[in-house]
């Protein structure tokens, strides 16, 4: 194989990762796609294994925040367009954001090794 058919090659396979690709993938992303998503859910279990492995607290609490965050909107927010939010939905979710929030601050600040 030349070296121009390999940067061809090279550019053809990498077009994806272009950042107007990117930024059009991320506008257009709702949380059912991300939970959804085969890529997303690699990246958190690559970094679930670094954090397990590396033993570090603020890894795994980044990612115990983000998968808490996103399973907290998904099952206490209304889905669907012309759905408002109502108190039976808010305080679930306002209460769920505090206990996330009060474990986030105990793991990280008050218990120690």
């Amino acid at each position: 194989m030349e070296k121009q058919e390999m940067v061809d090659k090279a550019k053809e396979t990498l077009s994806p990762f272009e950042t107007q690709n990117i930024v059009t993938f991320i506008k257009n992303l709702t949380l059912k796609g991300a939970m959804e998503n085969p890529w997303i859910i690699g990246i958190l279990v690559l970094l679930i294994f670094y954090g397990v492995v590396k033993r570090s607290k603020f890894v795994l609490s980044i990612v115990f925040a983000a998968v808490s965050i996103a399973l907290l909107i998904r099952l206490t927010l209304p889905s669907g367009e012309g759905n408002e939010l109502t108190l039976g939905s808010t305080i679930p979710f306002a209460l769920g954001g505090l206990v996330i929030g009060a474990f986030l601050i105990y793991f990280i600040f008050i218990k120690s090794e």
